[in-house]
């Protein structure tokens, strides 16, 4: 088995001036949803490609807003830090983003 993304320029492009935007409006609280939104963003964009060449796409099911108590819990660790902590919660995030991806 293999793993094959399909992630393009322009989509890239686009997520990145849609969570810039996100974060000047928020004065930088956007900042701590949006590494759920970029582990979805890629998650659902890749294949699980099969011994026989059978592509299966996974399908990841977070929600930005779903684990509010989880952002709040990161955004306390990363002032008392100054932003030192903010590194740990990307990698958390990313856990958390894919023990909850299925394939179908």
């Amino acid at each position: 088995m293999r793993i094959q993304a399909d992630v393009g320029t322009i989509d890239i492009l686009g997520h990145l001036i849609i969570w810039f935007i996100l974060t000047l409006l928020t004065f930088g609280i956007a900042v701590f949803f949006f590494p759920y939104s970029f582990s979805k963003f890629v998650i659902n964009r890749t294949m699980v490609i099969d011994e026989n060449g059978n592509p299966r796409k996974m399908l990841c099911h977070t929600d930005m807003f779903g684990n509010i108590g989880h952002v709040i819990l990161w955004i306390v660790i990363s002032l008392l830090t100054l932003g030192l902590g903010y590194a740990f919660y990307f990698y958390k995030v990313w856990n958390y983003s894919l023990n909850n991806t299925t394939i179908e």
